[in-house]
């Protein structure tokens, strides 16, 4: 992990201890500079939050994100790429986040703007706050050390932006929430943080030269078993509707709100006392040459759209800079046959590739058994 200390002075002043200033001081410090990190980037063009492309000079590394509003009134997708994060020339975040109820566009973009700065600061703290020998003793640990890191950053990130979020004068996010699927890509290492139902999926090349798709997080859905059982330890309710049959639903105890088919959200206040959690599934994935591209998306993509058909809708379009789009607009072809009668969703997705080109032609085949992350602590 190749650090830049001297990018880093206005969030090191921040995190740094100041005789005379209190720990509160010292984070806002943190956050004010890389709030203004993130301004910097957009106005340099290293910032994307909506439909377009993100190409660097200087990295492997290309974006391509679309997204459209579904029939239901305002789009409640954000998304977001910041090439060069934190000044690091090797280092991209991406993130998509689906917003739910009255206010949850204004949560959705709430989110999008305020995990970045915040992650960024939590992530420069855990570093002057730890020391990396310049050998350890294995691989392994060297990797585990810098996955580390990057999960306790997100924990704390996570957590505060939600808290951040309840306390807000201005936005109601009582019965409103959203998703919040997140990676950091530094170097060869991929770092995935999700909340929700949002999903990342990787193509990866096969040992005999086909494409494949791996997916790498966790549909936080109300029906798995653990998911399940933490809510009703906390008296909550998991249930369906009679007019939905399979849609496993949150509810209250004793009222008939919100009916949230999620079991983690950032947001939803009104359930956090009765299992909904914002606690992010941190996996990481150490990305190697067969390791094409990572799609993110929303669940207007996967509710029509398969992992094998996105990955080779993805593969198969010639302009990469029209994958995104390519997939999107297939998705919302989907919904008019497969969701007939059903208000189709919001749909939204980033294609992330790694390389500049695919290395080689790969023939497209479905995955006999999908792959599960290494998760390391």
């Amino acid at each position: 992990m190749v650090l830049l200390p001297s990018l880093f002075d206005g969030l090191a002043r921040g995190v740094s201890m100041k005789k005379g200033k209190n720990q509160n001081n010292e984070t806002d410090g943190g956050r004010e500079a890389a709030e203004s990190m993130a301004k910097d980037a957009k106005k340099n063009e290293m910032m994307l939050c909506s439909s377009g492309t993100v190409n660097s000079n200087k990295s492997n590394d290309f974006a391509s994100i679309c997204s459209k509003r579904g029939q239901k009134g305002t789009n409640q997708d954000s998304a977001i790429v910041w090439e060069k994060f934190g000044c690091q020339e090797d280092m991209i975040f991406c993130g998509i986040f689906d917003g739910h109820g009255p206010w949850g566009h204004i949560v959705a973009k709430r989110v999008k703007k305020s995990v970045p700065a915040s992650l960024l600061c939590n992530w420069q703290k855990a570093l002057s706050l730890t020391s990396l020998p310049h050998q350890l003793d294995t691989e392994f640990n060297s990797t585990f050390h810098h996955f580390d890191i990057w999960k306790q950053s997100y924990l704390k990130t996570y957590a505060d932006v939600d808290l951040e979020l309840k306390h807000h004068p201005g936005i109601d996010a009582f019965r409103s929430g959203t998703t919040a699927l997140t990676i950091i890509k530094q170097g060869e290492h991929l770092v995935i943080a999700n909340v929700g139902d949002s999903r990342a999926v990787l193509a990866t090349t096969s040992d005999d030269g086909k494409l494949v798709p791996l997916q790498l997080t966790v549909d936080f859905k109300p029906n798995i078993p653990e998911e399940a059982e933490r809510i009703l330890q906390c008296n909550g309710r998991v249930f369906c509707l009679r007019d939905e049959p399979g849609v496993y639903r949150v509810w209250t105890p004793n009222g008939d709100t919100p009916g949230l088919a999620l079991s983690r959200a950032i947001g939803d206040h009104c359930v956090k006392e009765f299992g909904l959690i914002s606690v992010p599934d941190v996996t990481q994935r150490n990305i190697i040459n067969n390791d094409q591209f990572v799609i993110l998306a929303t669940d207007g993509v996967w509710d029509v759209i398969s992992n094998e058909a996105a990955v080779e809708m993805v593969s198969s379009t010639e302009d990469r800079e029209k994958s995104a789009k390519k997939l999107v607009q297939c998705a919302m072809r989907a919904w008019k046959y497969k969701k007939r009668g059903i208000a189709m969703d919001d749909i939204s997705a980033i294609c992330l590739f790694f390389h500049p080109k695919l290395s080689q032609q790969v023939n497209f085949v479905k995955a006999s058994a999908p792959a599960k992350m290494a998760k390391l602590g």
